[in-house]
């Protein structure tokens, strides 16, 4: 392995350490809903940008990452974001020729999913909600979406990681 790949290797884990202290940020109770999918969104991100380097093994550990840190039962994380790092790479290619804006389209279908899988698995232990507020992250996350793609293109730009 170059010095440059293991370099990139380190950026990208920053990144996703960094996704991970956001998703732990304490918000007032009225917002939580509101919270975006930051891990959701930098494995999109990156699989779009990098899927012969980052896919669905990667999105597995940080699922599992997810889930330990918050506290949901073990693999329920793992599940959704694999699913959809697998979606993702079906449709990367299609996906980079979109306009933001309809990336954007594609993330929020791809988030509500996510969300879907893991308040799906959630009823099985009694601890979601009644009503349709787990879908206010995909809103946010898709309104997100663009400001996510440049931030992690640059980054991706400046460090030259391929």
């Amino acid at each position: 392995m170059s010095k440059s790949s293991s370099g990139g290797i380190l950026i990208i884990l920053g990144t996703f350490i960094v996704a991970l202290m956001l998703s732990q940020i304490p918000l007032p109770t009225f917002l939580e809903w509101w919270r975006p999918e930051f891990v959701a969104l930098f494995v999109i991100y990156w699989i779009l940008a990098l899927p012969q380097r980052f896919g669905v093994g990667s999105a597995w550990i940080l699922g599992f990452m997810l889930d330990s840190l918050k506290g949901s039962p073990l693999g329920i994380n793992a599940i959704a974001l694999t699913i959809i790092a697998f979606i993702t790479l079906l449709l990367h290619k299609r996906m980079r020729m979109y306009p933001l804006w309809q990336q954007a389209f594609v993330v929020f279908i791809l988030i509500v999913i996510n969300q879907l899988i893991f308040y799906w698995f959630q009823a099985f232990t009694g601890t979601t909600a009644g009503n349709f507020n787990f879908l206010l992250p995909a809103v946010v996350s898709a309104v997100l979406w663009p400001w996510v793609f440049v931030v992690l293109r640059s980054i991706r730009r400046t460090f030259k990681i391929s």
